[in-house]
């Protein structure tokens, strides 16, 4: 049995992921996204989508990137600014 990089646990059926960066082996998705998905700039929330990025941060939302000054990101053709 392999150990979780995130919680310790011991588990029959962990599983690694690999990305350009760095590799973790895991028993659970949720411990996967802890240690993984990145982080929004603003509001420190964990970034399951695609998210949006300006000048090489990363945002969960527009909201986000324009509470920080970043006007021109939209999370689609409809949202005001």
């Amino acid at each position: 049995m392999q150990t979780c990089d995130t919680c310790g646990n011991s588990y029959d059926k962990t599983f690694t992921i690999t990305t350009q960066r760095s590799t973790g082996t895991f028993d659970s998705f949720e411990c996967a996204i802890h240690a993984m998905a990145p982080q929004c700039t603003h509001c420190g929330c964990r970034i399951l989508g695609h998210g949006v990025e300006a000048d090489g941060r990363i945002f969960c939302c527009a909201h986000c990137a324009r509470e920080i000054g970043e006007h021109e990101l939209v999370d689609r053709p409809s949202d005001e600014q």
